[in-house]
């Protein structure tokens, strides 16, 4: 078991950065793959971002490329999402999940493992 638990969300203006972190606990954390998902109010929970167990590979989603940067120090069993030129649209409650394994899935279903989830708001 994994148990993982995000924090770092809030409000901020567009453009402006906010940088997330999810603790992870239990088994060892290098050995997950993790990513980032969100979920907008009245839409399906969207892929973000993952990052392999080294930390070598990364995948985003096409509208953060650019803006976002995911990371982990797997000393500290700990992920980031680094958030730069926030937008409304960024607006809402992101959580970070794992699996073990090596390929970077960008589907909710392939990940077994999931926190509780920050609330980032972007306000125009």
């Amino acid at each position: 078991q994994v148990q993982l638990v995000e924090s770092g969300g809030g409000l901020v203006q567009t453009g402006g950065s906010l940088r997330l972190s999810c603790a992870a606990s239990g088994r060892t954390f290098n050995n997950y793959v993790v990513g980032w998902f969100r979920q907008a109010p009245g839409k399906e929970r969207e892929f973000v971002a993952a990052i392999s167990w080294g930390g070598a590979s990364t995948r985003y989603a096409d509208s953060v490329k650019g803006r976002f940067t995911i990371s982990r120090d797997n000393a500290k069993n700990t992920l980031y999402l680094q958030m730069n030129s926030l937008k409304p649209e960024d607006t809402a409650v992101y959580y970070c999940a794992a699996r073990q394994g090596a390929l970077l899935y960008t589907l909710q279903r392939d990940y077994n493992y999931w926190g509780q989830g920050t609330q980032v708001t972007v306000s125009s």
